[in-house]
C-alpha cells in the first residue's frame, strides 16, 4: 500500500526519466510511458493518484493532452545532467532553493512569460537579469491551461541541458511559484534572495570629504590663492602686536596702581588674532581684563542660559560698591571701567577712544599703524571660579573628537561674565534690568579648541599631517566680509557665526582624515552646507549653551538670503574671490 497521493514507483528500465526530483515538472504535464508489460500496473496507479489529488475543475484541463509528453521522451543523457544539476541547487542554501520546490503542489499550472514574472514577483534590476534564463512565475490553478505548445517550449526552457551553470542559478533564484489554495511563501525571503544578486555599493575612501559633485581643480586652485592673500605679512603683524602689547600693558598697570575695585585684574588675550584665525591684516584684537570673585550667586536671566544676574556674598570684595539690591550692577561697573581706561589712554595721543555702543561689554581704541586702522576692545568681565551653569551640561559635544579627559579639563576651569545685553536694557525680570545682567563667555575654551583642534596630537604639527579645518573658517570669514560689503542688510552676520558652525562640524565629522589639507575644495564646500543649512532653518545652537539659538534675533529672510547669495557663489565657482 503506497503512501497517499504518491504514485508507486516503476520498475522498468525505461522509467529513469520519471525519477526527476522537480517535481513541478512532473504536474505540469501528466506522464504517459509507454505500455508495457512491466510498467501497466505503473501508468494505472499514477492515473488513479492524479484524479485523487485534481479537482474535477483540473481534470478537464489536462485531458487534451493525447500525445506523449516531451519528457517521457528524453534519453537517459538528456535527464541525467538536469538531474545533477537540481541536485546540486537542491543542496545550496535554503533560500536559494525554496523558492521552486515549496511552490509547486500536486495541481495544474499555467506559465507565463518573464516579463509578467520579472515586473510582478522579482523586480530586479536589468542588468542582473540580462544574461539569464526567463523565469517562470506559475500562478494558481482554476484558469484554463495554455496550449500544448505553450506549456512545451515552457517546459523545454528549464530542461535545456546546454545552459551554463552560473545561468541556471540566476533562473533558479528569480523563479517565484505560488501555491495551489496554499500558503505562499513569506516576501521576506523572496526579498533577500533577490538582493543578493545585486551588486555591492563601494564604500567611499573619505566618509566626509566626498561631496555629491566632483572636486574641480579650477575650485582647488582659486581656494588656496584666496588663502595665500588672506595670509598676514610677518612685518605688519609684529608692528602690530608690538603697538598692542604697549597700550594693554599700560593699561593693565594703571588699573592695578590706580584703583581700588579693578586692582586684581588679570589679562586674557582671545579673539581671532590670538587664535591663528586672523585675515588679510592684523586689524582687530580683544583683550580681555577679568576680576576674579570667589563667592557669587549666579541666577539665569530668562530662559536661553547665555544670560545671569549676579549677587555677591557676604564678605569684603572691592565690587560690594556696584551692588544694588542684591544684584551686581554691570552697566555701573562698565561705566566705572571705561572712564579709568579713558583716564590712561590720554598719555597717548596716537589712541582715540570710540563711542560706547549700546549692549557693547568694550572699550574700543583705534589707532593708525603704517596706514593701517588698528581696533583694540578692552573688555570688561568676571571671572566666576565655580562650576559651570546647568545650561552647559548638553554642551562641548567634543568627547568623540578631543575625548572625554580634554573635555573634562576644559569644564574644571573657570568661565568668564562680560557686561553684555541685547534688546531694552530697561526689560525687567525679577526685579533686575537687562542693562545689569551679564552673558556668559568661553571664549578662553575656544581659543584652546582651536588651536589644539586635531584628534590627534601631531596635527598641524611640523612632524603631523595637515588639516584644513583653519583654512576652512578663514575662508567663510572672507566670504562673509565680501558679501557685507556688497549688501549692507548682511551686517548683523558675524564671525562668531562661522566660529560656531565650524565647532559643531567638527564635532560631527570628528577625525583628522576628514579635514585633509589636500581635500581642501571638499571639505570647504561641505563646511558651506553646514552653514547653508542653519541659515535656511534659522537655528544656529551655541556650542556650549545649547539652549541658545545664535540666529534667533535675525531676520529669517535675510538669512535665506545670505544662504542664497552663498549657493550662488559656490555654483559659479567663487567669482567673489577672484
Amino acid at each position: 500500500m503506497t503512501g497517499r497521493g504518491r504514485p508507486h514507483k516503476a520498475k522498468g528500465p525505461d522509467t529513469k526519466c520519471v525519477k526527476v526530483k522537480t517535481r513541478g515538472l512532473e504536474e505540469l504535464k501528466p506522464v504517459f510511458l509507454p505500455k508495457s508489460p512491466e510498467n501497466g500496473f505503473a501508468e494505472e496507479k499514477q492515473k488513479r493518484t492524479i484524479k485523487e489529488q485534481k479537482p474535477k475543475a483540473q481534470r478537464k484541463a489536462v485531458h487534451f493532452e493525447e500525445k506523449p509528453c516531451v519528457q517521457s521522451s528524453c534519453e537517459d543523457k538528456t535527464t541525467k545532467p538536469f538531474t545533477e544539476k537540481t541536485n546540486k541547487q537542491q543542496s545550496t542554501p535554503t533560500e536559494v532553493t525554496n523558492a521552486p520546490v515549496q511552490g509547486t503542489k500536486a495541481c495544474a499550472y499555467r506559465a507565463e512569460t518573464t516579463d509578467v514574472s520579472a515586473e510582478k514577483v522579482t523586480k530586479t534590476p536589468k542588468d542582473t537579469t540580462k544574461d539569464s534564463l526567463k523565469p517562470i512565475k506559475v500562478q494558481k490553478c482554476g484558469g484554463k491551461a495554455k496550449s500544448p505548445e505553450a506549456n512545451s517550449e515552457g517546459l523545454m526552457k528549464v530542461v535545456q541541458p546546454e545552459a551554463p551553470k552560473d545561468t541556471m542559478e540566476t533562473s533558479i533564484k528569480t523563479t517565484k511559484a505560488k501555491k495551489c489554495a496554499g500558503k505562499a511563501k513569506s516576501p521576506g525571503k523572496i526579498k533577500e534572495t533577490t538582493t543578493k544578486m545585486q551588486p555591492e555599493t563601494p564604500k567611499p575612501t573619505t566618509k566626509a570629504c566626498v561631496p555629491q559633485e566632483k572636486c574641480e581643480d579650477k575650485v582647488n586652485s582659486i581656494l588656496n590663492k584666496t588663502l595665500e592673500n588672506l595670509k598676514i605679512k610677518r612685518d605688519d603683524r609684529s608692528d602690530a602686536a608690538e603697538v598692542i602689547n604697549t597700550i594693554v600693558k599700560t593699561i593693565s598697570m594703571h588699573l592695578k596702581q590706580n584703583t581700588q575695585c579693578f586692582k586684581e585684574v588679570e589679562e586674557l588675550r582671545t579673539g581671532s588674532y590670538y587664535e591663528n584665525l586672523k585675515i588679510s591684516n592684523p586689524d582687530e584684537f580683544d583683550i580681555m581684563l577679568a576680576i576674579p570673585v570667589d563667592r557669587v550667586n549666579v541666577n539665569p536671566f530668562g530662559d536661553d542660559g547665555a544670560y545671569y544676574s549676579v549677587e555677591l556674598k557676604r564678605g569684603k570684595s572691592p565690587l560690594q560698591k556696584f551692588q544694588k539690591t542684591n544684584t551686581l550692577s554691570a552697566s555701573e561697573m562698565l561705566k566705572e571701567f571705561r572712564e579709568e581706561v579713558k583716564k590712561c589712554v590720554k598719555q597717548f595721543p596716537e589712541w582715540e577712544v570710540t563711542r560706547k555702543k549700546k549692549g557693547c561689554p568694550a572699550v574700543t581704541l583705534i589707532t593708525t599703524v603704517q596706514s593701517t586702522t588698528i581696533s583694540l576692545d578692552v573688555v570688561l568681565s568676571i571671572m566666576v571660579k565655580s562650576s559651570w551653569p546647568p545650561f552647559t551640561k548638553e554642551g562641548i559635544q567634543i568627547d568623540g573628537w578631543l575625548g572625554t579627559k580634554v573635555k573634562k579639563e576644559y569644564k574644571q576651569k573657570p568661565y568668564y561674565l562680560v557686561p553684555k545685553y541685547e534688546g531694552n536694557g530697561n526689560v525687567e525680570n525679577d526685579g533686575v534690568f537687562a542693562k545689569d545682567t551679564w552673558r556668559v563667555s568661553f571664549s578662553h575654551i575656544e581659543k584652546a579648541i582651536l588651536k589644539n583642534h586635531g584628534s590627534e596630537k601631531t596635527c598641524c604639527e611640523k612632524a603631523g599631517a595637515q588639516c584644513c579645518r583653519r583654512e576652512c573658517l578663514k575662508l567663510l570669514k572672507h566670504l562673509l566680509n565680501l558679501l557685507k560689503e556688497t549688501d549692507s542688510s548682511f551686517d548683523k552676520f558675524c564671525s562668531y557665526h562661522a566660529k560656531t558652525t565650524l565647532l559643531h562640524a567638527c564635532s560631527s565629522r570628528t577625525k583628522d582624515s576628514d579635514w585633509r589639507r589636500p581635500d581642501l575644495s571638499c571639505c570647504f564646500q561641505l563646511f558651506l552646507d553646514d552653514f547653508i543649512a542653519h541659515l535656511e532653518a534659522g537655528v544656529l545652537n551655541n556650542f556650549f549653551i545649547p539652549t541658545q539659538n545664535l540666529l534667533s534675533g535675525l531676520n529669517q529672510m535675510k538669512c535665506t538670503s545670505l544662504a542664497r547669495r552663498i549657493r550662488e557663489e559656490r555654483e559659479n565657482g567663487f567669482p567673489i574671490f577672484k
